[in-house]
């Protein structure tokens, strides 16, 4: 299955923080970069974020990777930015799109995408906030745009015109990408690719779901459902 992946016409990039989880996926012809989040780190019980990065970074040396500052201060959001864009060149660096106060990030967004740090802001939800981010970053410098699609879903609300619209603003940004992110289920692959979005980051176990069932004929799956039914009675000893 994974050559119906790689003829996706959209970046799939994998999302997690397990150290030989990314190694693996690296090394996969069907992943062409790499996320993580402080989040996902501390599921993974991770502790010393330094550590962690510089030992991701000796494995993945090409493909581009982000790394998410973890401050809730704008100038200390600032030093840790400049300190991991030095780390390696293939590293993106992850701004939120406020603090947690809801301040906007916009002027530290700004500044940093003049000094050249290839930034992926985080954290979007509305065409208004893309609007923000477009207009502050550099025409000569690449950009992730993460528009997190599944949380706008999980709201009950379509994503896919916001998406959209998001791509139209983005389109006089020819080095800035625009990023599905928050996936759920596969079909959010599918459908991050049919809008055009030029990135998906998808979590490891949704990838694994997606090289073993994506495009799968239907009728195959039916008699794979029905003999896995057949075989777990068959263990279980049921009888009536």
């Amino acid at each position: 299955m994974s050559q119906h992946v790689l003829d996706l016409p959209i970046k799939i990039f994998a999302d997690g923080a397990d150290l030989q989880g990314i190694a693996d996926l690296y090394r996969k012809p069907y992943i062409q970069g790499l996320t993580t989040n402080p989040t996902l780190m501390r599921k993974a019980g991770l502790t010393d974020y330094e550590t962690f990065a510089r030992a991701v970074l000796k494995e993945v040396k090409s493909k581009p990777i982000s790394f998410e500052v973890f401050s809730d201060d704008f100038p200390e959001m600032r030093r840790q930015a400049l300190k991991m864009r030095d780390w390696q060149d293939n590293v993106n660096v992850k701004i939120p799109i406020t603090n947690t106060s809801g301040e906007s990030a916009i002027p530290l967004i700004q500044e940093l995408a003049g000094e050249g740090v290839k930034l992926n802001v985080t954290a979007l939800l509305t065409p208004r906030q893309v609007k923000a981010v477009a207009a502050a970053l550099s025409p000569n410098v690449p950009a992730v745009v993460s528009v997190f699609a599944g949380r706008i879903a999980d709201t009950g609300v379509d994503p896919l015109p916001i998406m959209k619209e998001s791509l139209e603003i983005l389109r006089g940004l020819p080095k800035a990408e625009l990023l599905w992110a928050s996936v759920r289920e596969v079909l959010n692959v599918f459908q991050a690719a049919a809008c055009r979005c030029n990135i998906v980051t998808v979590p490891h176990d949704i990838l694994k779901k997606l090289v073993e069932l994506g495009g799968k004929d239907l009728d195959e799956l039916s008699l794979d459902t029905v003999r896995m039914f057949h075989q777990d009675a068959v263990a279980a000893g049921f009888k009536l």
